[in-house]
C-alpha cells in the first residue's frame, strides 16, 4: 500500500533529502531534463506563486520511501490546471502510482474551480515518433491519459516542431463535466502555456502561428483511440471550491465530554459549549471528521507527574458518578508529606477550591487527551491543520496540578509527543495565562511557550504569567509571556499578537500547537476583553499565515450565545490565512 501526500512549500524548503530525492526520480523519468532543471523546477514548486501559477507538490509514498511525485500548477486568472510532470518509480509503474496521482491531481483541479486540467504529452502518430518503441511509448501515454478523460486538442499548430527540434501535443481534461473548449479560452490558455512554461523554445512567432490556427469555436476534440473529431456537449456549471479530504481541517471530538456535567450554580464549563462550537462549524464546508484512537498512558505520564496522574485515576475511581470532591485544605508542595488519605490529598494536588474531582471529570478529560494525540499524529502524517474539540479544557493542569476547569493538559501532552519530530511552539491565545503548559516546558528548549492573557497581577491564576517569567536552564528564553489590562482593546491585543507570531517565527518550528480560548470575546462571564467575530476572523487568517503544521486545541470560551460565531469566524480565517 502507498498514499498519496501534498508537500507544501516550508516542508519542502526544509528537506533536503526530499528535494534531491523528486530531483532524482523526475531526471530518470525524463531523460532530457537536467540536474540544473530539476532543481530550478523544485525552487518554483518551494515559492507557491510565480508568473501568475500557484505550484503544487504531490508525493506517493511507500513504507517511507518515495515512489512517485507529481507536479502541477494553478493559474489564477484564467482559473485552468497545469499538469507539470508526473513521474513514478521504475518498480511501481505497474502498482498503480501514476494512476493514484493523475487521479488526485483532477481531484485537486475541481477543488480548486478549474475550469479543464491542461496537459502536454509526446504526440502519438507514426510521423512525429518514426521508431517504433517511441511511437508504442507515445501512444501508450496518451491513451492512460484518455482513460481519465484527457483528449487530445485537435485542427492547431500546437503540434508543429519547436526551436529545441521537439513536438508536443496539448491535451484537455474538461474533468468529467464534458465542458466544451471554447477558442477564446483556448486561445488564451495556449498563449500562456507556451510563453510561461515553454519560453526558451516557443518564441513569439511560434506563438502566433499557433494562436492564430485556432479557428474552431469550440475547439476540437479527438475522441479516444483516434475514432473521430468531436466537440463536447452543453456546458457544464464550474465546481464549487469544495477542499480536497486532505486539505480539510481534521476535526477530532468526542461525544465523552458530556458526562462531564457539574451542575452546580455558576460552573460555567459546561456540555454546550461543545454543541455550539459544533453549530458554527457544521456552516463551514472545511472539516473531515476523524474517529478517536486510544492513546497508552505513556504520553499522559511523559507530561505529569506519575503519581498526580495516579491520584485522579484512583480517586475518581472511588466516586460514584454523581459524586464529587472539593478541595478545601491546600498544604505546601512537600512531597514527603502527601496525606494519604484520597480525600485529605485533593487539596494537594488542586490550585483552586473551584475544580472538583469527581469520576466523570476525569474520564473526559483522558477522553480529550486520546481525541487531541490523534489530531496530533495526523500532523506527523502529513495534514496541515487540525482541531481537538474537547471539554474540559487543559493549559492551566501544571505537570502535579489541576485546576482552572483543567485536569490534564491536552496541549502539553500533544505538544510533547510532536516535539520527538522536531521543534515545537505552543501560541496560548485563552484570556487567562497558560500556566500548565510553561510549568511543564519551563526548563525545555524544543518547545516555545507562548501566552497572550490578562494580567495575572489582577487576574486567574494571579501566581503565574508575568513578563520575567522566561525559561530556565536549557529553556532560557522559551517562554514568553504577554500579559495584556483587563481593559486592553482590540488594537493593542493584535499588535501583542504580532510580537508573539514575530517570536514563533525566529523559532522556526515544525509544530505549532494553538491552546484556542473563546473567552477573549465581548461579555464572556470570565474574561473582560471585547474581541467579536470578525477579531476572531482575523487572529485566524494571522495564525493560520504562519504557514505550519497547526494543531488547535479547544481551551476556554464560556459566552454561549456568541460560541458558535466566533468559531465560526476563527476558523474560516485560519482556513483563508492558511491557502495564501
Amino acid at each position: 500500500m502507498f498514499r498519496i501526500h501534498r508537500v507544501y512549500d516550508d516542508a519542502l524548503l526544509a528537506n533536503p533529502r526530499l528535494r534531491n530525492e523528486i530531483g532524482t526520480l523526475l531526471r530518470r523519468s525524463f531523460p532530457g531534463l537536467t540536474e540544473r532543471d530539476t532543481r530550478q523546477l523544485i525552487d518554483l514548486v518551494a515559492r507557491p506563486w510565480t508568473r501568475g501559477f500557484r505550484h503544487y507538490l504531490f508525493t506517493a509514498e511507500k513504507a517511507g520511501n518515495l515512489i512517485g511525485a507529481a507536479i502541477c500548477s494553478f493559474h489564477d486568472q484564467l482559473q485552468f490546471m497545469y499538469l507539470d510532470y508526473i513521474a513514478a518509480h521504475q518498480v511501481e509503474r505497474r502498482g498503480g502510482v501514476g494512476e493514484a496521482l493523475y487521479q488526485r491531481i483532477r481531484e485537486h483541479s475541481i477543488e480548486a474551480g478549474a475550469l479543464g486540467l491542461f496537459l502536454e504529452c509526446r504526440p502519438d502518430s507514426r510521423a512525429a515518433a518514426p521508431d517504433e518503441a517511441t511511437h508504442r511509448i507515445n501512444k501508450a501515454r496518451v491513451r492512460f491519459y484518455e482513460r481519465f478523460g484527457a483528449r487530445v486538442v485537435e485542427g492547431t499548430r500546437f503540434e508543429d516542431e519547436r526551436s529545441d527540434k521537439t513536438r508536443w501535443t496539448l491535451m484537455y481534461d474538461s474533468l468529467d463535466r464534458k465542458r466544451p473548449l471554447s477558442r477564446t479560452f483556448a486561445v488564451s490558455v495556449i498563449e500562456v502555456i507556451l510563453r510561461e512554461k515553454n519560453r526558451a523554445t516557443c518564441p513569439s512567432s511560434f506563438r502566433r502561428r499557433v494562436r492564430e490556427s485556432v479557428t474552431r469555436d469550440p475547439v476540437v476534440l479527438r475522441t479516444p483511440g483516434h475514432q473521430s473529431t468531436e466537440a463536447y456537449g452543453k456546458s457544464a456549471p464550474r465546481s464549487s471550491r469544495s477542499p480536497a479530504n486532505d486539505e480539510r481541517i481534521l476535526l477530532v471530538k468526542s461525544d465523552a465530554h458530556e458526562i462531564h456535567h457539574v451542575r452546580d450554580k455558576g460552573y460555567c464549563e459546561v456540555p454546550v459549549r461543545v454543541r455550539e462550537i459544533t453549530r458554527g462549524l457544521n456552516q463551514l464546508d472545511i472539516f473531515l471528521p476523524k474517529a478517536i484512537k486510544p492513546f497508552s498512558e505513556k504520553h499522559v505520564t511523559a507530561v505529569h507527574d506519575p503519581q498526580f496522574y495516579a491520584y485522579l485515576k484512583d480517586m475518581s475511581r472511588k466516586l460514584a458518578p454523581d459524586q464529587s470532591v472539593y478541595a478545601d485544605v491546600f498544604p505546601l508542595r512537600t512531597d514527603a508529606r502527601a496525606p494519604k488519605n484520597l480525600w485529605q490529598r485533593a487539596g494537594y494536588y488542586a490550585t483552586d477550591s473551584f475544580t472538583p474531582i469527581s469520576r466523570n471529570a476525569f474520564l473526559a478529560a483522558r477522553a480529550a487527551v486520546n481525541c487531541t494525540l490523534t489530531a496530533a499524529a495526523s500532523l506527523v502524517e502529513g495534514r496541515r491543520l487540525a482541531y481537538s474539540l474537547v471539554r474540559p479544557p487543559g493549559h492551566h493542569a501544571e505537570r502535579k496540578a489541576f485546576g482552572g476547569f483543567c485536569y490534564l493538559n491536552s496541549n502539553a501532552i500533544a505538544a510533547n509527543y510532536l516535539s520527538a519530530s522536531g521543534k515545537v511552539a505552543i501560541l496560548d491565545v485563552d484570556f487567562h495565562h497558560g500556566n500548565g503548559q510553561q510549568d511543564i516546558f519551563y526548563d525545555r528548549g524544543d518547545v516555545l511557550t507562548v501566552s497572550i492573557h490578562a494580567d495575572p497581577a489582577v487576574e486567574y491564576p494571579y501566581f503565574s504569567g508575568f513578563p520575567d517569567e522566561t525559561g530556565s536552564g536549557k529553556g532560557r528564553d522559551a517562554n514568553l509571556n504577554l500579559p495584556l489590562p483587563l481593559t486592553a482593546d482590540v488594537p493593542r491585543y493584535f499588535a501583542t499578537l504580532d510580537k508573539a507570531l514575530s517570536r514563533i517565527r525566529r523559532f522556526q518550528p515544525k509544530y505549532v500547537v494553538i491552546a484556542l480560548g473563546f473567552d477573549t470575546a465581548k461579555r464572556d462571564p470570565t474574561g473582560t476583553w471585547s474581541l467579536v467575530a470578525k477579531d476572531f476572523l482575523t487572529l485566524g487568517k494571522h495564525i493560520g499565515a504562519l504557514n505550519r503544521p497547526t494543531l488547535i486545541v479547544q481551551e476556554g470560551g464560556y459566552r454561549t450565545r456568541t460560541l458558535a460565531a466566533n468559531a465560526k469566524s476563527f476558523f474560516s480565517g485560519l482556513w483563508e490565512g492558511a491557502r495564501r
